[in-house]
């Protein structure tokens, strides 16, 4: 380490050094249930224990018959069912973790070798000196030698919303000493400057409050509504399955001469066959593939979403996104490139004085290339070194008294410095805030104001800048400045995404309104909304309006403007909050973006905030995502894979229902047509497999298409299956199930006894049928050809093969256990060949409907 107060910061050997001693800043993941327990855990589904104990009483029954075939199939398709299961899951939880560890990389400022520069929060070691600034996360434990109106949000560790801050050590009735910050907590209010004393395991947070940095999983309206339709398709499958045991059993005694006699062990097997029947029925209603199928959809958006830049960080909205009807964007960042640069600075007065100022009244840093903290700053300290100033010299020259930091509530800056001996008030900000702390004739504020409208109608950012020199004993209200003498305006540039106009386009086609919320001035956030396309003439009055003047509405008033209002200028965080709140009382599904620690009310009440890479922690901790390359291009991306995961999930519901209806029906006509059971235990339980797991992982996995974004967004209340969806799964499912009885129909009455030959047969194509049906519930909820861009769905692909691969091994390989027995080639042909209609016909009418919807448009 350095001598203590050498505050230049540690040297490459010193970091290394320190970072052996005493680790990296990382917090030791808190001891997880061992896989085994969670593995356990897979059994404590109450279908599975009950197949379980049918199961036993199955190996004893065995024991007695000396026939353990069917017993030990069951057992094996059990364990292989919760084991897929369970894979997917643990799948699940590694992406979590995976994201989780991303937040060890975000940027903290430090000094080294007596450099400004940004490293990972993970390689922040003891001794290390780091910048606080507003909207900071502390990232390690350590004492302030520096605090300039310093408030620290302490709720983390000690419940204190704000708690301030100073170089003094001596206790003043708080849970840590006044010159201690402690990490996780952050900056509100202020900035300074600490030495670490503690990282990782070692901080407060690491030693107390492990759990507070623990992942929850959240309960979403879309699982809400999948619970609902679980509990109805279980109802309808448990009424089946009790249907069913009854009138096999009943069929059986007034058949079956062994009820007349006394052989209670075989009457007990025959009522255990049953039973198991009606349980593994219950097992194929029960939709307890849907559970998993969302995870794992979910988990798959997570990781592709990351790859089109955004980084989710609360389960609930990939999904949520999909349902988005209005997004409140701010402006810098997301609709511009952040590249500030001062494009003309207009000085009036004493030029060096005023480099002076923004050098004392900032607290950005340029290192190198790059530019460190406020963009708009930087670009200030940018022009300042084009004039041959060093910024770091002034700052280090001058005796800080005070300081003011920038909020949105005030608009401005203000810093008491003694400057060459001399005290001064420096203040920075809004023009129309600070020229009105100015003295200034009223032909002076005219010209100014002519100046202003000039550059703000090219979209410019302005920037005013005023001082007043100080007694050097007066005390002086820094909230409240007058007198002050008039500087100069910077108009700085920052150029439009070129991506822009066509996302918000893309938004537009989709029913979603884009509304610009910005603390810009009215004609600079008009004239940004009129290039990206949301703001034009012909909008009706009142479609523009402040901040302030929006606050002065009755909450009726403001309810009833909401939905017309496209652009708000200088928007403080209670107004951007509040659109939020009168929007989504009207009934709309509100995403907002923003980066500042202003933004986090809002961000925090929307239905989805999306927080900017490139803001404060205090936003990021707010949001359900991070956009990393805080491009408004990239919420147009995550609305299209919402979309898409709400579509592929309806397809798996499809599916698994068409599968449910056939083998619920199935079975249930075989008891009344007085066959044996057409599906053994082991059959039925190898289709379970196929409609959750494989199907689950072939449809969630789907890349998101360009079609969704030509619909309107669903609405809250709409039910996850729709009339069309009914329709559909009623239809496929009664066409199937009389397909495969008029089949059964066909071996009971024209051959002397169904061979497993026959049986295998019937099984296979069955299995066939729901394969062919995967190609319908691919194209589910659109027209396109199941074979669109089927090359690049490679799951679909593989979990087609995997059906068709693991079909041929239980046939050829199943033998007793299956109830099956060799097919050869030819009969699997005409199998794969008479199915494919399920497939073909469906083809055929998604070909009519294009037809139909191109003569709609042709006649339009």
């Amino acid at each position: 380490m350095g001598k203590k107060g050498d505050y230049n910061g540690l040297s490459a050997d010193q970091v290394e050094e320190s970072r052996g001693r005493y680790g990296e800043n990382m917090l030791t993941a808190q001891k997880k249930a061992s896989m085994w327990k969670l593995y356990i855990d897979k059994y404590n589904d109450p279908i599975i224990k009950i197949l379980l104990v049918a199961a036993v009483i199955s190996l004893v029954l065995a024991f007695i018959e000396k026939d353990f075939i069917e017993t030990i199939g069951i057992f094996l398709a059990v364990f292989f069912a919760t084991t897929v299961g369970f894979y997917f899951e643990r799948d699940a939880a590694k992406k979590f973790d995976v994201l989780t560890a991303l937040g060890e990389e975000s940027p903290v400022k430090v000094i080294r070798e007596g450099r400004v520069c940004e490293i990972p929060r993970r390689d922040v070691v003891v001794g290390d000196v780091v910048l606080l600034a507003i909207g900071d996360e502390v990232p390690a434990d350590g004492i302030l030698f520096k605090a300039i109106d310093l408030q620290i949000d302490e709720s983390a560790l000690t419940g204190e919303p704000v708690t301030s801050k100073s170089v003094d050590a001596a206790e003043a009735g708080t849970a840590y000493p006044p010159n201690v910050v402690l990490r996780s907590t952050l900056v509100m209010n202020g900035s300074g400057r600490m030495e670490v004393t503690a990282v990782g395991d070692a901080t407060e947070i690491g030693k107390v409050a492990r759990h507070s940095t623990e992942i929850t999983a959240v309960k979403t309206p879309l699982n809400m509504q999948l619970d609902r339709l679980a509990g109805l398709i279980s109802k309808v499958g448990s009424g089946v399955a009790v249907a069913a045991f009854a009138g096999f059993l009943i069929h059986d005694i007034m058949t079956k001469p062994v009820w007349e006699t006394d052989n209670y062990l075989l009457m007990a097997e025959i009522v255990l066959k049953y039973f198991m029947m009606a349980v593994t029925l219950i097992v194929m209603a029960v939709p307890e593939g849907l559970p998993m199928a969302v995870t794992l959809a979910l988990a798959l958006n997570m990781r592709r979403m990351l790859k089109s830049n955004n980084l989710v960080r609360k389960l609930h909205a990939c999904e949520t996104m999909g349902a988005v009807t209005v997004i409140c964007t701010d402006k810098t960042g997301t609709l511009t490139q952040n590249k500030m640069q001062v494009s003309e600075m207009s000085v009036e007065g004493d030029k060096d004085l005023l480099i002076k100022a923004i050098a004392i009244n900032t607290t950005a840093d340029i290192s190198g290339s790059k530019n460190i903290g406020n963009p708009t700053e930087a670009a200030i300290l940018v022009w300042t070194a084009g004039e041959g100033a060093d910024y770091e010299r002034i700052r280090r020259e001058c005796v800080m008294e005070r300081q003011l930091p920038f909020s949105t509530e005030h608009k401005f800056m203000a810093s008491i410095a003694r400057v060459d001996g001399t005290r001064y008030l420096f203040v920075k900000g809004a023009p129309e805030i600070v020229m009105g702390f100015c003295d200034m004739s009223k032909e002076e504020r005219v010209l100014i104001n002519r100046r202003l409208y000039g550059y703000q109608s090219k979209a410019m950012r302005t920037l005013c800048f005023a001082c007043r020199r100080l007694t050097d004993d007066g005390m002086y209200d820094i909230r409240h400045p007058e007198n002050l003498t008039y500087q100069g305006i910077a108009a700085i540039t920052d150029p439009l995404r070129e991506e822009v106009p066509e996302a918000v386009m893309q938004c537009r086609r989709a029913g979603i309104d884009v509304k610009v919320v910005t603390g810009d001035t009215s004609a600079t956030a008009v004239e940004i909304s009129r290039h990206i396309g949301v703001w034009s003439d012909r909008l009706p009055d009142g479609a523009q309006i402040t901040g302030m003047d929006f606050a002065s509405l009755s909450d009726e008033e403001a309810y009833q403007r909401a939905p017309v209002i496209r652009v708000m200028s200088r928007a403080r965080p209670a107004d951007k909050q509040r659109l939020v709140t009168m929007l989504q009382r009207r009934g709309e599904v509100v995403a907002v973006t923003g980066d500042g620690t202003n933004d986090a009310p809002a961000l925090n009440h929307a239905h989805v905030g999306l927080s900017l890479g490139s803001g404060t922690s205090v936003a990021k901790n707010a949001s359900d995502m991070t956009l990393l390359d805080d491009s408004f291009a990239s919420i147009v991306k995550a609305v299209q894979w919402g979309r898409s995961l709400y579509v592929n999930i309806q397809r798996f519901i499809f599916f698994q229902l068409v599968v449910n209806v056939t083998a619920l029906l199935l079975v249930l006509g075989g008891a009344f047509i007085g066959t044996e059971l057409p599906l053994t235990i082991t059959q039925m339980l190898w289709v379970n497999l196929i409609m959750d797991t494989f199907a689950a992982m072939a449809l969630a996995s789907l890349p998101p298409e360009t079609e969704v974004m030509k619909e309107k967004p669903r609405r809250q209340t709409d039910f996850i299956i729709n009339r069309n969806m009914g329709w559909a799964i009623g239809c496929v499912g009664l066409c199937l199930f009389g397909i495969m009885i008029v089949m059964l129909y066909y071996f009971e009455h024209n051959i002397k006894g169904i061979s497993v030959r026959e049986l295998t047969v019937f099984f296979t194509v069955f299995v066939m049928l729901q394969w062919w049906n995967l190609f319908n519930a691919k194209s589910l909820g659109s027209n396109r050809s199941a074979f669109c861009g089927f090359t690049s769905d490679r799951g679909l692909f593989a979990v087609l093969v995997m059906i068709l691969a693991g079909q041929w091994l239980i046939v050829t390989f199943g033998g007793k256990m299956f109830r099956t027995e060799p097919l050869d080639m030819e009969t699997w042909m005409w199998i794969i060949l008479l199915t494919s209609p399920v497939m073909v016909i469906g083809e055929l009418m998604r070909f009519v409907s294009r037809m139909v919807n191109k003569k709609k448009i042709y006649n339009a």
